[in-house]
C-alpha cells in the first residue's frame, strides 16, 4: 500500500534544473558539436586558490571547523557584512541583523516561514525564480503573479492592484534571475513605500549584486534609519566566490525577525557549513580585486550576447544581465519542446520559459533563459551560429 503524500509538495513542480538534465539522457553529442550547457547558474570553475588554500588550511589545523557552529552563523563573517553592506549601501547594519545561511535558497525558506502559512499570498514578479515558486506551494501560501513591464521590470502600482487581506510579502530579485534586468533604485523605493504603507514585507534578493553593471549602491533602502521594520535582504557567496557547493548564503533582517529564523534554521540545519563560512569570509577579506576581475568578464560577456542576439533578428531580447539572457523565440514551437529538441538537434541545453512563468502562460511558451556564465566568447559564438543555422 502506497502511503499517502503531503498534497502541497506534490502539487509544485519538479526541480526544473534536475528535468533539464534528464534531457541530456541517451543523447551522444558529436566531437565537432559538443554540448553547449547554458542551462544553470553555477559557475563550474574551482574557487581561486588563495581560496582553496584557506580552506584546507581550516581544514587540516582549525578542529572547530569541524564542530557546530553558532546557528545564526559566525561572528566574525556577520560581521563582516554589516561593515562592509553599511559602506556599499550607506546604511547602519549590525552584525547581530545578519544570519547566515545554508545557500541563498535556505535563506528564502527562513525567511518565508516567519512571514506567510497555509493559505497566505505572497507577490511574485513573472518570469519568477522556479526554486521560490516551489517553496511557496509546498508550504500552501498561494502564488500571486504580477507580470513584469518593459524590459522585465515590475511596476509598484500593478503590484498595488494584487494585494488582499491575505498578502504578506512581495518579492523582489535584483540583478533579476532569470530575466537578468537591473532593478532601477526608483523601483525598489515604490515597492518599499507600498510595502510600508500595506504592510508588508519587501524581500529583495541580490544573489547577484556583484555583476551588476552599475557603480555606486543599486538602491537607498538600507539609508532608511528604520530598514528593518519592514525590508529584508537576501544574499549568496555561491556565485561570487565559486563556494556553490559549500552552500552559504545571507539574510539582513530585524532581531525580532532573525530570532525566528533561528528556529527554522535550528530545526533545519543546525548551523552552517563551517568550512564554507571560512571560505566566504577569506573571500569578503581578500578578493575583491579579483571579483572585480570576474564582474568584467561577466559583463564582457553580457556584451557578446546583446551584439549577438541583435544578429538574430527573429528572436527578440526581454532582458540581459549578471548571469542571464532571457529571449522570446521566433518559432511555433513552445518553449518546452523547443528546448528539448535543440539539445538532440543543436548541442544546446537551456531552460523553456514555461519553468519561469504559471502553468499555462502563452509567455512562457514563448520564451528561453540562457545562463551565460559559463560560457565563454568561443562558446558564445559557437552558440550563436548554431541558433541562426537551426529551424524546426
Amino acid at each position: 500500500m502506497t502511503h499517502p503524500l503531503n498534497p502541497a509538495m506534490a502539487a509544485t513542480f519538479a526541480p526544473p534544473v534536475m528535468e533539464a538534465r534528464r534531457w541530456l539522457t541517451g543523447v551522444t553529442f558529436p566531437p565537432e558539436r559538443p554540448l553547449i550547457n547554458v542551462s544553470q547558474a553555477a559557475p563550474v570553475e574551482s574557487p581561486p586558490l588563495g581560496l582553496r588554500q584557506a580552506l584546507a588550511e581550516s581544514a587540516l589545523n582549525n578542529p572547530d571547523a569541524h564542530l557546530y557552529g553558532p546557528v545564526l552563523g559566525l561572528p566574525a563573517l556577520r560581521a563582516e557584512i554589516a561593515q562592509q553592506w553599511s559602506a556599499a549601501y550607506g546604511g547602519v547594519i549590525q552584525p547581530d541583523q545578519v544570519a547566515i545561511t545554508q545557500g541563498c535558497n535556505q535563506a528564502f525558506c527562513a525567511v518565508m516561514a516567519t512571514l506567510a502559512g497555509a493559505g497566505d499570498e505572497v507577490i511574485l514578479p513573472t518570469p519568477w525564480y522556479f526554486n521560490h515558486k516551489m517553496w511557496l506551494d509546498m508550504q500552501g501560501v498561494k502564488t500571486v503573479p504580477l507580470p513584469a513591464g518593459p524590459g522585465l521590470i515590475p511596476m509598484a502600482e500593478d503590484a498595488a492592484k494584487l494585494i488582499t487581506d491575505r498578502t504578506r510579502a512581495i518579492v523582489l530579485v535584483s540583478p533579476n534571475n532569470p530575466g537578468g534586468s537591473e532593478y532601477p533604485a526608483e523601483t525598489l523605493a515604490a515597492f518599499h513605500a507600498l510595502a510600508r504603507a500595506r504592510g508588508l514585507a519587501l524581500i529583495v534578493d541580490e544573489t547577484y549584486r556583484d555583476f551588476d553593471s552599475r557603480t555606486g549602491r543599486p538602491h537607498d533602502l538600507f539609508t532608511d534609519p528604520d530598514w528593518q521594520r519592514d525590508f529584508i535582504h537576501l544574499y549568496s557567496f555561491s556565485k561570487t566566490y565559486r563556494l556553490t557547493g559549500h552552500r552559504v548564503g545571507a539574510v539582513v533582517a530585524g532581531i525580532d525577525r532573525l530570532a525566528e529564523i533561528e528556529k527554522f534554521l535550528d530545526t533545519v540545519a543546525i548551523c552552517p557549513s563551517q568550512l564554507g563560512q571560512i571560505g566566504a569570509l577569506w573571500g569578503m577579506q581578500n578578493l575583491s580585486q579579483w571579483v572585480a576581475g570576474e564582474r568584467a568578464e561577466i559583463l564582457a560577456r553580457r556584451r557578446a550576447m546583446e551584439t549577438g542576439f541583435s544578429a538574430l533578428p527573429d528572436w527578440k531580447l526581454l532582458g540581459c544581465g549578471a548571469y542571464f539572457a532571457y529571449v522570446e523565440h521566433p518559432f511555433a514551437l513552445a518553449s518546452d519542446a523547443l528546448c528539448k529538441r535543440l539539445v538532440a538537434e543543436a548541442g544546446l541545453l537551456m531552460l523553456p520559459g514555461t519553468m519561469f512563468q504559471p502553468e499555462g502562460s502563452a509567455d512562457g511558451k514563448r520564451q528561453i533563459r540562457i545562463a551565460f556564465a559559463n560560457a565563454d566568447a568561443a562558446g558564445i559564438a559557437e552558440m550563436f551560429r548554431r541558433l541562426a543555422a537551426w529551424q524546426p
